[in-house]
């Protein structure tokens, strides 16, 4: 049964079978603004909050577009301490993905630029349609820097030279280019990209997800320490998956040689 546990102006939150599917519907390209955030840090903050979901999916119900970040006459109309603020709260709201023990998926169907780009960076993993349009941060052209993220996990992601290439030329590539660069993890058939979506979120929900959650969680805390501490933390969320009842499972199940069945404990 699919259930809807928020639904405001900007966005819905629909809930079925383990996955929450996030929907923009902001506005015909999905600008946004501080309202959308707050929408947004709320949806956050309800599916982390949820321990029957395991995988939360990020979508576009607008044709033709993920999101082109921030409204453009929003953020002229305001001042400069309100635009350093509202970066603040963009940038708080978004790293709340990645210490939640969900898996993130954003599902791009549409072009996916700027604060697009940098919500669907802040994911775990990033789907693309192989028609879906154009992909980049072209925030220089307005005589700013892409400041919601997107120089620190760009750069994370594709590394610094080519994240420094994209960022001071704001030039935007197709999802093509962006999967051969690490942008985005797959591409899909422009039609299949929500159902193939779909299927990848529904083979973790039925895995072991108390490891994918503490695998996540190993990975994208571990990437901000040095080594030598990470291997520790790796080290600590290996032990608590050792007491677990799904590794009992998972061992008996291949001596036994059959399909194991996982409980996320």
């Amino acid at each position: 049964m699919t259930t809807a546990s928020l639904n405001t102006k900007t966005l819905t939150v629909k809930k079925a079978n383990g996955i929450a599917e996030v929907h923009l519907h902001v506005n015909k390209t999905n600008s946004y603004d501080l309202e959308y955030y707050q929408d947004l840090n709320a949806a956050i903050d309800d599916i982390r909050f949820d321990n029957d979901i395991k995988v939360a999916i990020l979508m576009s119900d607008v044709p033709k577009f993920f999101s082109v970040g921030a409204d453009i006459n929003f953020l002229k109309s305001a001042e400069p301490r309100f635009k350093t603020q509202f970066c603040l709260f963009c940038n708080e709201t978004l790293d709340k993905i990645a210490r939640s023990p969900q898996i993130w998926i954003a599902c791009l169907e549409g072009h996916t630029v700027g604060g697009g780009l940098e919500m669907a960076l802040a994911c775990d993993l990033r789907f693309m349609g192989d028609q879906a349009g154009q992909i980049g941060l072209p925030e220089v052209s307005l005589g700013v820097l892409a400041g919601t993220g997107g120089t620190q996990r760009l750069a994370r992601q594709v590394g610094h030279s080519k994240a420094l290439d994209l960022n001071i030329t704001g030039e935007t590539v197709s999802p093509q280019e962006a999967k051969d660069i690490s942008l985005v993890d797959r591409v899909f058939p422009q039609e299949e990209t929500r159902e193939k979506t779909l299927e990848y979120a529904r083979k973790i929900v039925n895995s072991a997800t108390y490891a994918t959650s503490n695998i996540k969680l190993s990975i994208m805390n571990g990437k901000e320490m040095p080594l030598n501490v990470a291997i520790r933390y790796e080290g600590e969320l290996q032990n608590l998956l050792f007491r677990s009842q799904d590794a009992q499972e998972g061992l008996s199940a291949f001596i036994d040689k059959r399909q194991p069945e996982f409980k996320g404990v």
